[in-house]
C-alpha cells in the first residue's frame, strides 16, 4: 500500500476516533504556503489544529518523535494563517495524533503552542 493511501486512512482513522471524544469536523486538509493541517476541528468552543502522523511500527521513535522544531513552525504559521484568513478570534491549540500500526493511538493535546492574541 503507498503512503499516501496510508495517509488518508489514518487521518480518516484520526477523524472517527476525535469525533468520538466529542470534536467536531470543521475542515481537513488545509493547505496554504506555509503547509497543511490534516484536521480542524471543534472541542467545545474551542478551536484545534490536528496534525496526524502514522508510523508502521516504533523502530524509528514513533510518530509523535516525528515532529520537529521545523515541522512545530510550519504547523504554528498555517494555524495562524487559517485563523487570519477567517477572521477568527478566540482560543486555539495544535494536537498532535500518533498512529502506530493498526491498534496504537496517542493524542497529545496542545502539543505546539499558537498564540494569537
Amino acid at each position: 500500500m503507498n503512503r499516501q493511501i496510508q495517509g488518508r486512512r489514518a487521518e480518516q482513522r484520526a477523524k472517527e476516533f476525535l469525533q468520538r471524544q466529542g470534536l467536531i469536523l470543521i475542515d481537513k486538509n488545509y493547505r496554504c504556503r506555509h503547509g497543511e493541517i490534516d484536521l480542524i476541528m471543534k472541542d467545545g468552543s474551542q478551536l484545534v489544529f490536528i496534525e496526524v502522523r502514522y508510523r508502521k511500527n516504533e523502530a524509528y521513535g514513533g510518530p509523535l518523535a516525528s515532529i520537529d522544531h521545523r515541522k512545530k513552525n510550519h504547523l504554528i504559521a498555517t494555524a495562524l494563517h487559517y485563523l487570519q484568513s477567517k477572521r477568527l478570534q478566540g482560543t486555539a491549540r495544535v494536537d498532535v495524533l500518533g498512529i502506530t500500526g493498526e491498534n496504537q493511538i496517542d493524542w497529545v493535546e496542545n502539543a505546539v503552542e499558537v498564540d494569537y492574541s
